[in-house]
């Protein structure tokens, strides 16, 4: 039911539910009735028509219970998901990862939930929640499938953090280059470490571990709202909204979910632009300026969060900000100065240290379009189920984006009425040409593009959008019939080409974000391994190991050194490969009492040295066998996952 009507509204005929899909329950006063275009007609005007509905579109389900039945698809859905779960055994991955692992009775259920919600929020009389709960439905699906099957923690990069932030409990505060190397730069960056911590110790538990393999699914989580805030902003059809919703977790494939500063940055970064969006526009400024004033100080303490920590983040946020102020109704530069003092404030003090090493280096990069997108050696996928993955990745991208410029070209009202959503998304494309952050730029410009791309995606997918006066118009000028109750019309291509390109999407998310699990996933015997490792690692060791891609592989990285001999130039890699034993002895010669030199081989080395097209398997294991029968080492652990080795001491003092 919508609420009283404005005296503009009351001039046109009010419409009837079938045709309305309004949901303008707090809905504030940023609705789509404010939007402006970047006309300075509209922008002159005092509030605009609101995009309400999306063309008679028969219901999905009708009679005695229609309102409970899209919970027999979702309810079916997730049965079959845990089944699924139940009988999926991923001891053994191969190059395709959880995709070739898993139950046919997962595909079945994600293919049940998609067309259940497909049906479910084409239809304006379904309540709202029916919509969100297929949304919660799909995240556990996509993002607690991996916690559910796998007994520890994916990606090496989540354990790095997790040594970061046990540093920081253990040091008791900040270190410079000189203590950590490297490292020091988590601590010029501390906000998302320094939170943890404080996590781990309110929970009272002994490791970050015991909880990161949730955070994807809690990182999803905490961009609802936002999105959903943005969304309502342009539109008041649940229909599209939710759809957008829909899109947007299915084309977030990229991967930085996981536990690390840019989930909780990038959830920040949304929510920065939700409120820009729907309190810092025009008629916003006009309600009041104490109101102003307290959504000031919420993005203040939003973008301190972002700054202290994230790198690439509060740049992304300020091109998003400045993007905005192309748009006549959100010339507002409030956001994006506060954004950029507070980004130099940051830059010219507690990051001054790391930004002095690498700013020659940034500082060629730009405009070097062509090599801050390109891979390079070491990320070049390589097999067959490593170069399927990647380009199911590549085309569910590509697909979006595409839906998403049919959608703009498609959708004249939208196309003016979200034109500030237009230019966030078009924003972060300049990006490219700034930098290639470690061969990702490419990757991180896709996923600061998502919210508005996925808003547009989904307006292609359904009908054309009107406004009540467009309606009233075209009524008068007797082009159509007067409103009245939808006639249920036979499901036809508008219907199921449609749900096709959901489907396929939803089904492609799977393999784009869970094919490379044979890197990302570490067995326990790993984990066992590499702390047996550590556990007997004096202060001043080194640890020798093909590339990072193991558990706990930074762990005491304070007091232990590290050389991952494939990240070294290609000519010495070579050499190792032709003498194995006698190359690595003289590279671990160097150790000084107490200190002793490791030689560390795992399963996750094995796999990301082979997948992205560094050493293959025989390559890897001609290097263990040869130290492995070398009279310099001594074995000190093995098992399943990988094996330990150990330098021996010269003059006979081998412990």
């Amino acid at each position: 039911m919508r609420p009283p009507t404005t005296p503009r509204e009351r001039s046109t005929p009010e419409p009837t539910p079938a045709r309305d899909g309004a949901n303008t329950s707090g809905s504030g006063p940023e609705t789509a009735s404010q939007s402006s275009s970047p006309s300075s007609s509209e922008s002159s005007s005092p509030a605009h028509d609101p995009v309400t509905d999306l063309s008679d579109l028969p219901p999905a389900w009708s009679g005695r219970g229609a309102l409970a039945w899209p919970g027999v698809p979702l309810l079916v859905a997730l049965a079959l998901w845990a089944y699924a779960m139940w009988h999926t055994d991923v001891s053994r991955l191969d190059d395709y990862g959880l995709v070739s692992a898993l139950h046919p009775a997962f595909w079945a259920g994600l293919a049940v939930l998609t067309t259940g919600f497909w049906f479910t929020v084409r239809d304006a009389r379904r309540p709202a929640a029916w919509s969100a709960a297929y949304v919660l439905g799909l995240l556990v699906m996509e993002r607690a499938t991996q916690a559910v099957l796998y007994p520890t923690p994916l990606y090496a990069w989540a354990w790095k953090h997790e040594a970061v932030i046990d540093h920081l409990l253990t040091a008791g505060g900040l270190q410079t280059a000189d203590q950590v190397g490297d490292m020091a730069v988590y601590d010029q960056w501390p906000g998302f470490f320094a939170a943890q911590a404080a996590l781990q110790r309110l929970l009272g538990v002994d490791s970050a571990a015991m909880f990161m393999a949730w955070w994807p699914l809690a990182s999803s989580l905490m961009l609802l709202l936002p999105l959903l805030l943005i969304y309502r902003t342009f539109t008041e059809d649940r229909r599209l909204i939710w759809t957008a919703v829909w899109l947007f977790y299915v084309a977030n494939w990229v991967g930085q979910d996981y536990f690390s500063p840019q989930s909780v940055a990038y959830a920040l970064h949304v929510g920065v632009l939700a409120v820009v969006l729907r309190r810092f526009g025009r008629s916003a400024v006009r309600r009041g300026r104490p109101r102003q004033a307290v959504w000031t100080v919420v993005i203040i303490v939003m973008i301190v969060a972002i700054v202290i920590s994230h790198q690439l983040t509060p740049g992304m946020l300020v091109v998003c900000l400045l993007a905005l102020c192309l748009s006549r109704r959100y010339r507002d530069w409030v956001p994006v100065v506060t954004t950029v003092v507070i980004f130099l404030a940051w830059c010219l003090t507690a990051a001054l240290p790391f930004l002095s090493a690498a700013m020659p280096d940034m500082i060629r990069s730009i405009g070097d379009v062509g090599a801050n997108v390109e891979t390079g050696y070491g990320a070049t996928p390589t097999g067959t189920g490593a170069i399927a993955t990647s380009w199911a990745a590549r085309l569910l991208s590509g697909s979006v984006l595409l839906l998403a410029a049919v959608g703009v070209l498609r959708q004249r009202v939208l196309r003016h009425r979200a034109w500030p959503l237009l230019l966030v998304a078009a924003a972060p494309l300049p990006m490219f040409a700034a930098s290639s952050y470690g061969s990702e730029m490419i990757f991180r410009v896709l996923l600061f593009m998502l919210p508005g791309a996925a808003f547009f995606a989904a307006a292609a997918l359904l009908p054309k959008v009107r406004t009540l006066a467009a309606d009233a118009a075209a009524q008068e000028a007797g082009n159509r019939q007067a409103p009245g109750p939808a006639k249920a019309r036979r499901w036809g291509i508008g219907t199921w080409v449609p749900l096709a390109a959901l489907l396929g999407g939803t089904l492609a998310f799977v393999p784009a974000y869970s094919g490379k699990d044979r890197i990302n996933y570490f067995p326990p015997q790993e984990v066992a391994l590499v702390r047996q490792l550590f556990d007997q690692a004096p202060d001043g060791s080194l640890v020798v190991a093909a590339n990072r891609n193991y558990p706990d592989a930074y762990a005491s990285y304070w007091s232990v050194d590290h050389y991952w001999f494939l990240d070294d130039a290609r000519s010495h890699v070579d050499r190792i490969v032709r003498s194995p034993a006698a190359t690595l002895a003289r590279d671990m010669a160097g150790v000084e009492g107490p200190g002793r030199a490791y030689f560390l081989l795992t399963q996750g080395q094995l796999a990301n040295s082979e997948m992205n097209g560094q050493l293959d398997k025989a390559q890897l294991n001609r290097i263990q066998r040869s130290v492995a029968a070398s009279p310099r080492f001594r074995l000190v652990a093995e098992n399943s996952a990988g094996w330990l080795y150990v330098l021996k001491q010269s003059g006979g003092a081998e412990r």
